[in-house]
Parts: C-alpha cells; structure tokens; sequence
C-alpha cells in the first residue's frame, strides 16, 4: 500500500470511530428517565461484544438507576485536603503498626511476589493498608453493577464507566465472582485494594492456584494482583519510590491524586522503618 492510500485508510478509520465514540458518548443520561431504554441498549452492544446470555443476565437483571450514587460521584473531597492532612488522617500509627505485623504474617507470600513481580512488600501493603484498612473496610454496601450502570449511564463519564460496566460483566463470565458477590465500593470498586473492574480483568493474578482471580478473600491473589498492576505499569525492580523517581511516577497510575501517591510513597517508607 503506498502512502497515499495509507494515509487515506487511516483517515477513514479515525472517522469512522470518532463516529462510534460520538455515538456511544451521546448516549446516556442526566436522570432516571431513559435509564431502562438505555440498559435495553447497552445488553445488546454487551451481546455484540462477545458477552453471554448468561453472564448479561445475571449481572443486569434487576439493575436499576441509583440517585445515591451519583449524588456520591458529585460530592468527593477528601482528596482536596493538603497532603499533611490526608496522610494524618488515613495513615495513622496504628495503620502502618498493623502493616507491619502482616508483613509478618504474609512474608512468604510477599517473597514469592517480590521475586516475581519486583515490587517491595512495603509498598503492597501501604496500599492494601489505605485503600481498605487491609479488608476491614470492605463493607460491600454497594452493589457494583447496579453502580457501574448508573455512573455508564450518566453523561458525565459516560465511555469510562461504560468500558467497566462491560468488564464487570466479563468478571462474571470468566468465573471468578458472581453477580451476587460483586457488590463493593459505590464507584465499582472491587476487593481489598479497590480494583475497578477492567484492571480487574488486565491485572487480577491466581496465585494460590485455585483456578479464580479473588480479590476479596485471597490474600495471595490480592497482594500479587496489586504488585501486578504496579509491575505492568513501569514499576523498576531494585529502585526506590521517592519523589520524583520513575517508581514513583507510576503511583500515579494507581491513584491521580498527589496527596495519595505522597501518602503511599511515605507510608511505604515508614513500614520500612525510614
């Protein structure tokens, strides 16, 4: 094909997904209103997509339009505090003394992650440690397909959530949880360090070998899963995570909010004994 031609064929697939990515962002809602209609819409898109019968129907079966969760979506603030106030706040001496006492508890586990993925035990469990308070905070308050649908309906970010709304569903499909057990954070966060969905599907690691990803109950699954993430996002084997480090540039993937990348990178150090 010549360059020409090339450029040509290029164009016309540029377009024609700009055409489908305006299509799907149109679609979507401010309210209650539409939701059915819209669900009905986004099954059969969730069909064409490879997506079963079976796995649609026990994740959307009964889903309905949540105002909770989108009042929750409008009102977050916690991450507009000043980074010695969040880190007072969520990383407090009791935290990292727990931290410490499973780093104990897990050493095996968490040599057999370092060896395999590169990414220190201090680290792992800062973020196990401030996302759920190490599993004690994994109320499962929400059910997370009925929160993913809601915020994949709304107009706000819609193509995101959209893309976890399908992932929730892939999650189903491949066996690891049930439509039942999936019920977590309000923004479709699942497990003890709060995987959405899609980097539940790219990240989620078997390691205790019972043939299913779990996030929720399997400490080996989920601190491997975590170190995972990081590994698969750039994190360097070997280096530190200060500030200004490559390692810690990819606390940036993990959470956009600085004060939280701060509060990991310090926590991390702190475990360590620094």
């Amino acid at each position: 094909m010549n360059f020409k031609t090339y450029a040509r064929s290029m164009l016309a697939t540029f377009m024609i997904g700009l055409t489908a990515s305006s299509a799907m962002a149109a679609d979507c809602g401010n309210g209650p209103g539409g939701f059915d209609s819209w669900l009905e819409r986004f099954k059969s898109r969730a069909s064409a997509q490879g997506i079963s019968a079976n796995a649609i129907n026990a994740g959307l079966g009964g889903v309905s339009y949540d105002a909770r969760i989108i009042r929750l979506d409008r009102s977050q603030k916690s991450f507009k505090l000043s980074f010695e106030t969040f880190y007072a706040r969520r990383a407090g001496p009791a935290l990292i003394a727990k931290g410490r006492r499973l780093m104990g508890t897990h050493a095996g586990t968490l040599d057999r992650v370092e060896k395999r993925f590169g990414v220190p035990r201090e680290i792992i469990i800062a973020i196990w440690g401030l996302e759920t308070n190490y599993g004690a905070d994994t109320s499962g308050k929400f059910s997370i397909l009925q929160s993913l649908a809601t915020l994949a309906y709304d107009c706000r970010r819609s193509a995101f959530f959209t893309g976890q709304l399908m992932d929730g569903l892939r999650i189903i499909q491949r066996g690891d949880m049930s439509a039942a057990q999936l019920r977590g954070g309000w923004a479709g966060e699942i497990g003890q360090t709060q995987f959405l969905p899609t980097p539940y599907v790219k990240y989620a690691v078997d390691f205790n070998g019972d043939g299913r990803r779990d996030l929720v109950r399997s400490v080996p699954d989920i601190l491997a899963s975590t170190a995972n993430f990081l590994k698969a996002h750039g994190w360097k084997a070997g280096q530190g995570w200060e500030p200004g480090s490559a390692n810690y540039g990819v606390l940036n993937d993990w959470n956009r909010a600085t004060v939280y990348q701060r509060t990991i990178a310090k926590m991390a150090s702190q475990l360590r004994g620094g």
